[in-house]
């Protein structure tokens, strides 16, 4: 990493609930909320841009690790904020604490690690696999 990547840094995302984002687009008949598997994304792209001004040039972070609870649904329309702050720095190894927040009740929280790594190094892996 070129920046040092501070305990408590955070960063915060605000989103809409789209239709396409909900359970019902997933398969989930008739659930017409938020997605657990969008609500994973959210969580990730908020880990990503925190962590992002902290990366060297040709560096990525990569998802390793999510745990999530999951305690209100979400209508479509609504905004969630996703809020993420790294709570350990091992090494290339980032972890989170996450709290998810529609527009009345918090609605999830959990954790989440991503690890650092070269792109170049990530690209080769997925070469050697495909050869």
């Amino acid at each position: 990493m070129s920046a040092k990547l501070e305990i408590g840094h955070s960063h915060s995302l605000q989103s809409r609930v789209e239709e396409w984002m909900t359970a019902e687009k997933a398969g989930n008949r008739g659930v017409e909320a938020l997605s657990t598997p969008q609500l994973v994304q959210l969580v990730e792209a908020a880990a990503m841009a925190c962590i992002e001004p902290s990366l060297a040039p040709g560096q990525i972070s990569l998802g390793t690790h999510i745990d999530l609870e999951h305690h209100r649904p979400v209508p479509v329309g609504f905004i969630v904020r996703t809020e993420v702050e790294v709570v350990l720095v091992d090494g290339p190894r980032v972890s989170f604490a996450f709290q998810v927040f529609d527009e009345s009740e918090p609605v999830a929280d959990g954790t989440h690690e991503r690890y650092v790594i070269e792109k170049t190094k990530f690209l080769a892996k997925l070469e050697e696999k495909l050869a």
